[in-house]
């Protein structure tokens, strides 16, 4: 049989029955049609796509801010995408079963079982309601990024940590915890796997790029005047971890790299290791930036420095491909406690 994007009722939440997803659904929610399908393995750097054949203007607030409170590092694309294929973005969207009994409600895809249990009241009038879009996307935010959560603690899980998260949201973790990884093809006629797919072959169209200059704000800067390169968390077999951990900016060897906001250096490491020439800084906010594959490093262990300072020039040290510069936004100074570093540098009042 051929598929064609599934129309996505979503069974969400640990406790979702498993059974549901291969009984008979009557679905009232809208489909779209994949044109070029793809391997859905990629997240793309950027801001949220408004308008024509992105998100509706009046929920992207809502989206953005539910994936900016998550502090796991969940791309606001990846909730856009979502909704996308849960709901068409219709807020009165409800699946059904053969009985007329409902399954999954509002433009998140609650089913009520879920809802009870994990729905909050997102825009605080005093009362959850899965049928109303400031409650449910605060509500599949926290979801997803508590699913995000738990999948960065399997790093020998197959899948990234987001297909791992929204195959959670889909099937119910516990299905992910039996497959170690997203449940595959023949799991629920693929239907599981087919959510995954769609979805993450689906950020990119969802995304919008923003080619401007950076700029600075208050104490904070971009590290560096470059374009976007490989984005946060995609996959491949390059990486030890499976996924990306930072954002890459393209520039050649020995552009000027700057600390992107005020801090102390805590750590510096030499050529030899995958990072190459890296430094780490801690903020006083007590989250870290990570500055990987150096040229030539200007800064020592234990110097206190400003946002925007000269701290170093890019390189092609470490394991690389090319020259560039490898930033990431860590809430330690190890390695594997990194977070998505747009909606911190956002945060900061950095327009990227």
């Amino acid at each position: 049989m051929e598929f064609k994007r599934w129309t996505g009722f979503a069974v969400v939440g640990f406790a979702a029955s498993p059974i549901a997803l291969g009984l008979g659904i009557i679905l009232l929610v809208a489909t779209f049609d994949d044109d070029k399908g793809g391997s859905g393995s990629e997240l793309t750097a950027g801001s949220l796509k408004i308008g024509k054949g992105g998100v509706p203007a009046k929920y992207a607030n809502l989206v953005q801010k539910a994936a900016d409170d998550c502090d796991q590092g969940l791309p606001a694309a990846v909730l856009a995408a979502q909704i996308q294929q849960e709901s068409g973005w219709n807020p009165r969207a409800e699946s059904k079963d053969e009985k007329g009994n409902p399954i999954a409600q509002g433009i998140s895809q609650f089913i009520p079982g879920t809802w009870a249990s994990s729905g909050i009241d997102g825009n605080g009038d005093g009362r959850k309601d899965v049928w109303d879009p400031e409650d449910a996307i605060p509500s599949q935010g926290q979801m997803m990024c508590h699913l995000l959560e738990t999948a960065k603690k399997h790093p020998a899980y197959s899948n990234s940590p987001i297909e791992l998260a929204l195959a959670g949201y889909n099937s119910g973790w516990g299905w992910v915890d039996h497959y170690k990884g997203v449940p595959p093809k023949k799991f629920a006629d693929g239907q599981t796997y087919n959510y995954v797919e769609i979805i993450m072959a689906n950020v990119a169209k969802l995304t919008a790029y923003d080619d401007s200059e950076p700029v600075t704000s208050g104490d904070w800067s971009l590290p560096v005047k470059a374009s976007l390169g490989t984005p946060y968390h995609q996959s491949g077999s390059m990486w030890s971890s499976g996924y990306h951990t930072g954002i890459d900016f393209a520039v050649q060897v020995g552009t000027t790299l700057h600390a992107i906001g005020p801090g102390k250096v805590v750590e510096r490491t030499g050529p030899s290791g995958p990072y190459g020439n890296e430094i780490v800084i801690k903020h006083p906010d007590g989250m870290y930036s990570q500055y990987a594959h150096m040229s030539q490093v200007k800064v020592a262990i234990g110097q206190t420095i400003t946002g925007g300072q000269v701290i170093g020039l890019s390189g092609a040290t470490g394991n690389v491909s090319g020259p560039h510069l490898h930033l990431e936004i860590r809430t330690g100074p190890k390695y594997g406690s990194d977070i998505s570093p747009l909606p911190y540098l956002r945060k900061k009042g950095l327009k990227i």
